[in-house]
């Protein structure tokens, strides 16, 4: 399964949440007092929750929900995890090895359960599958509060924002603003820095190859894969198709003229692989980045509105901007 497939599977787990909730709430005069720094209420892919205190056996589903919630000092409130596409940073390894693994990919709904979570992260919308019993409505039902990455469900925002904004607003979900603040100071300095050091420098033409080999599974103009290519001097040559993700032809490829491929990596097709099928096709020989050999590499880990995309745009620059280490 692409990575494509995997993020846009289930759209339809993004339904707003009825007000009606589940069991009988208490009453005000008996309701518990709220924690420090809370209520806090958030919208989110068309779901409004109201928290009053910080959730405290989250179950994160899919790598970069993992890893904010571990960015964040946030592993004792994490009761398992689920779906990772690459091995965590080397700073979460201690923290990830003490937790659960739920299940290798997504859990089933009794899976989900018997892990006994009051909050679930899922970082793709396949991780709230409605066929599986685990739409947002569903686990709702079932007491247990939810978030979606909202690289799925915002529209018309800079991708880049949205990293700011999933991190400050999954700090305040669990009373750690001060460190998703924190963070998003780092990240804008991070990406400052790259910003800088490309000014003045003419983008290059990149053509991201995800996998495919009739047609080539690729990158469109909206998304966080595209602007982190415009953000490290790239100019994304397949722009112009306003998806995320997108099938081109390979006619389309050579006539676009890439200078540059950006090889997403995942999945059990080495890089290697990728390279000899681009290389080795006659149609490609006159493409720029296939006649002189240029070629970046992207873990599909950190394409992605997570943790990892300040410092992964300013290791593309350096790939597509090899000057810039001089």
């Amino acid at each position: 399964m692409s990575w494509r497939t995997r993020a846009a599977l289930v759209a339809a787990a993004l339904l707003p949440l009825t007000a009606c909730g589940t069991s009988t709430a208490p009453t005000a005069d008996k309701a518990a007092p709220a924690a420090p720094g809370f209520p806090y209420m958030v919208e989110n892919c068309g779901v409004r929750t109201t928290f009053t205190k910080p959730p405290a056996r989250a179950l994160p589903m899919n790598q970069h929900a993992t890893e904010v919630l571990l960015e964040l000092g946030l592993a004792k409130s994490v009761t398992g995890t689920a779906y990772l596409d690459d091995k965590v940073l080397p700073k979460y390894a201690k923290d990830y090895a003490a937790l659960p693994v739920v299940a290798k990919e997504y859990p089933s709904k009794e899976k989900l359960l018997a892990a006994n979570p009051d909050f679930v992260y899922g970082g793709y919308a396949s991780a709230f599958d409605p066929k599986q019993g685990r739409s947002r409505e569903d686990l709702k039902k079932s007491g247990i509060e939810s978030r979606l990455n909202i690289e799925y469900c915002t529209k018309g925002s800079s991708a880049v924002d949205d990293i700011y904004r999933e991190v400050t607003e999954t700090g305040r979900t669990f009373g750690v603003g001060a460190r998703a603040e924190a963070w998003v100071s780092e990240a804008r300095r991070i990406i400052g820095d790259t910003e800088k050091r490309l000014k003045g420098v003419a983008p290059v033409d990149v053509f991201a190859y995800d996998s495919g080999d009739k047609t080539a599974s690729t990158t469109g103009g909206k998304g966080i894969a595209n602007e982190m290519i415009t953000r490290a001097g790239g100019r994304n040559v397949m722009a112009d198709v306003p998806k995320s993700f997108t099938d081109a032809s390979w006619e389309q490829v050579v006539t676009r003229k890439p200078e540059v491929i950006m090889i997403i990596d995942y999945g059990s097709t080495t890089v290697e692989q990728k390279k000899k099928r681009l290389l080795e096709d006659p149609a490609l020989k006159d493409v720029p980045a296939v006649r002189n050999k240029r070629f970046a590499v992207m873990p599909l880990s950190e394409l992605v509105v997570g943790v990892r995309a300040p410092a992964a745009i300013e290791r593309l620059a350096l790939q597509l901007h090899p000057e810039l280490k001089k």
